[in-house]
């Protein structure tokens, strides 16, 4: 009796304390879930942006999941930064003097900030904003253009009064003459606020960069040839395949390629990259992508539907030319020109039944005032169904190139290398040749023309484009630092592109890019990024430090 007694208040004391101490438990986990939600839930703006902190360079990982290929950026989880590993990072732990490097490149790149998420045209503004995109020129002096106009008192006192009138350039001067139908009279002064778009563009040239990407006269000549009226159309002379040359009033040209074939197309396997169609939006595409990784290389180009009877057929003057135009048996006027491959009626370019999409390149100023030397590249294919060329052969074929002129001195082989890494992200096997204003000698940047076979395969990639880099472990310090900004999700190379492209008129009619292409893109620079760290485990002399002497300036960058 005595222990049933003292048994029921010790149960209900115990009872309580079990109460009391659960109350106070979920008092305990509210209060923790609370604070957890504000220090973890970061603002909108900065939520997805943060995972620049890594670098994913793996060869078969492809930065953009299936997710990541909309239209959307793609957006990237708390939990996923914090698992995310740069590779560089981890081999330079240990060493000190890389690590000092590396720390520089952070800032230079940002990393140690959150950049915020920004969507289309911001974002694409924001990338050319970096200090990347910004580094400082060398000054430009008198010889470092590339055309000039001449004024009356650069005439000199050699000749006779009245032949230093002749040669003096005043107002009267730039005035056409011309009487032909469409060319109205033209009243060019020496003020370049008169001039066409396209006579800005040569007058802008200059030894470092064909274009300033600040120089609104960008955007002008873009619109000035998705607008103008045409006025003539002739075929071009040379080369392999159909291009024709477009004129404009106030005597611009440009060179069309046309739509040969749907932008999902792969080029067929069994195809020889030398057989291969050229693209028209692979001549679009290549622009944008060069403009995006900083080379200001390729002259401006942009998509256009023209009319084949009206802006074609019925105004020009090649007679070679108007000869092949028919009407299909479907009602498509077609026309197929004078050339080596696919100029027959079995290959036909078709309006639809008069439309056609083309690319319309801006023209260079002509070889009488600025010529041009053509270069074989030392990486040229062999052109040849059994042949190998001599690099595919020889393993150590770099030494041989780094001691021939130009390649010995100056920086002529890291520009043959960023073209390398630009034909590679496109996928253009066909480079056989680059050109160079003649002017500048060997102290100039290379011009990247003629992108019309690349973006054929988005399903495989070709290794042997990138043998200059892996050949002679050499690049950019600038080429490397924009490449290792494009690959992180605040800048994705991907959503870069995506964003650029909508900006062209075609891209009202389709994407100018399926998103497998894209996600090449991405995939592409994944493998370059992992060539350039397998060349420093394996080398001391890999970048080419041409953003020296300017770390100072980008360590006291406002955060």
């Amino acid at each position: 009796m005595v222990k049933r007694s003292f048994g029921l208040p010790t149960r209900n004391i115990y009872l309580g304390l079990a109460c009391l101490s659960l109350t106070l438990h979920l008092v305990l986990a509210f209060f923790c879930l609370s604070v957890l939600q504000t220090v973890c839930v970061l603002p909108s703006s900065l939520s997805s942006s943060s995972s620049v902190t890594g670098i994913n360079a793996q060869h078969h990982q492809p930065f953009s999941s299936p997710a990541s290929t909309s239209h959307k950026p793609p957006t990237s989880s708390v939990k996923d930064e914090t698992h995310t590993v740069d590779p560089i990072l981890t081999h330079l732990k240990g060493k000190d003097s890389w690590n000092v490097t590396f720390e520089k490149e952070k800032k230079l790149i940002a990393v140690e900030k959150l950049i915020p998420e920004v969507r289309g045209p911001d974002a694409l503004e924001a990338l050319f904003n970096h200090p990347l995109y910004n580094l400082p020129q060398p000054e430009l002096q008198e010889d470092d253009w590339l055309l000039k106009l001449k004024e009356s008192k650069d005439v000199t006192d050699k000749g006779s009064e009245e032949e230093s009138e002749e040669e003096a350039l005043d107002d009267s001067q730039w005035q056409s003459a011309s009487q032909e139908e469409g060319y109205d009279r033209a009243t060019w002064t020496s003020d370049t606020t008169t001039h066409p778009p396209w006579l800005r563009f040569h007058l802008g040239i200059t030894r470092w960069e064909l274009y300033n990407r600040k120089d609104p006269t960008l955007v002008q000549l873009t619109h000035y040839l998705a607008t103008q009226q045409i006025l003539g159309a002739v075929q071009k002379t040379g080369g392999t395949q159909l291009k024709l040359i477009m004129s404009f009033p106030n005597y611009g040209q440009a060179l069309l390629k046309p739509m040969r074939q749907s932008r999902d197309a792969e080029t067929d396997v069994n195809l020889f990259y030398f057989s291969d169609f050229e693209r028209h939006n692979a001549e679009i595409a290549a622009f944008h992508l060069d403009r995006i990784l900083g080379f200001n290389r390729i002259p401006p180009v942009v998509g256009r539907l023209i009319n084949v009877t009206t802006e074609i057929r019925e105004i020009t003057t090649d007679h070679r030319l108007s000869r092949t135009f028919f009407t299909s048996p479907v009602g498509n006027v077609c026309f197929y020109g004078q050339c080596e491959y696919y100029c027959s009626t079995e290959h036909p370019l078709c309006g639809r039944p008069h439309e056609l999409e083309v690319s319309l390149a801006a023209m260079l100023p002509d070889l009488e005032l600025a010529p041009r030397r053509s270069w074989r590249s030392p990486w040229r294919r062999a052109y040849s169904r059994t042949k190998l060329a001599q690099w595919e052969k020889d393993p150590v074929y770099c030494d041989t190139v780094k001691q021939t002129p130009p390649y010995n001195q100056g920086t002529r082989l890291v520009d043959l290398i960023d073209m390398a890494v630009l034909d590679y992200l496109m996928g253009n096997m066909d480079r056989h040749h680059y050109e160079t204003f003649e002017k500048f000698g060997n102290e100039t940047f290379l011009l990247h023309l003629d992108n019309g076979r690349g973006f054929g395969r988005h399903s495989r990639d070709e290794p042997s484009i990138l043998a200059p880099l892996q050949q002679c472990c050499r690049i950019r310090r600038s080429t490397l630092l924009r490449l290792r900004l494009l690959s992180r999700s605040g800048f994705r190379l991907s959503d870069m592109m995506r964003t650029s492209l909508a900006q062209d008129p075609l891209a009202a009619v389709a994407p100018l890019l399926s998103e497998l292409h894209l996600s090449a893109l991405d995939r592409r620079l994944a493998t370059v990024l992992q060539m350039v760290q397998t060349c420093q485990n394996q080398h001391d002399d890999v970048i080419y430090h041409d953003t020296e002497g300017y770390d100072k300036e980008y360590d006291q960058q406002p955060d």
